[in-house]
């Protein structure tokens, strides 16, 4: 649910509202959906979904982009927009912009109800920028090798499956948690903090996070 007199989020500065339209515009590369913008006071969490099981019972682990930006006015809203719709406004939007307005017309996902804990994140240590990238980049190769030319959806499903649900260390987290922090430009020349929480796991950076659940099934 959204605030009704929400029409617009104000940031505090106008290169937020690029630095969302980069992360919106990588997004859109990865799956054409939504992004879930909510606010709770001065801060704006956007959500996108980079990986997520779409066949009963496949291994494909649920993973999602966060990026949280600030605001120059407190706002309560949680919506769930399409990414078109809103790079479509940001586009509009001058070099001195720093406002989004909010696009009237919601949709519908099934990973907005998926909910990363708040509390219980428990640190696991760092992870190498460069090592995430070398585990996304073979990961990439690996499933243009396994897809042909016109795959059946079945055939995607279970070469993602396979390839990004499999463990990346002796943690257990999924190799798709490179893939997301890669194509979401996460990842630098530093490292990223991973955390678990039961069946979740979180990679956190300044530029962003990545919040993956394991297990079967959205």
């Amino acid at each position: 649910m959204s605030d009704l007199l929400t029409q617009s989020l104000r940031f505090a500065d106008p290169r937020d509202l690029a630095d969302l339209r980069t992360f919106a515009t990588r997004a859109k590369t990865i799956d054409d959906g939504a992004i879930r913008l909510q606010a709770s006071g001065s801060v704006l969490a956007a959500y996108v979904c980079v990986l997520r099981p779409r066949l009963l019972g496949e291994g494909t682990p649920t993973i999602l982009g966060l990026r949280t930006v600030a605001l120059a006015e407190p706002a309560t809203v949680d919506v769930t927009v399409a990414l078109a719709a809103v790079l479509d406004r940001l586009a509009r939007a001058g070099e001195d912009d720093a406002e989004l307005p909010l696009p009237p017309s919601t949709v519908a996902e099934s990973w907005t109800g998926v909910g990363a804990p708040r509390t219980g994140w428990e640190p696991l240590g760092p992870l190498q920028d460069s090592e995430l990238r070398r585990a996304a980049e073979a990961g990439i190769r690996e499933v243009a090798g396994i897809v042909p030319a016109q795959p059946g959806a079945l055939i995607v499903n279970n070469a993602r499956a396979a390839v990004w649900g499999r463990a990346l260390d002796a943690s257990g987290l999924p190799a798709g948690a490179a893939f997301a922090a890669l194509t979401l430009g996460f990842l630098a020349d530093g490292e990223q903090m991973l955390y678990r929480a039961g069946r979740w796991f979180r990679l956190s950076s300044p530029r962003g996070h990545v919040l993956v659940r394991t297990g079967t099934g959205l």
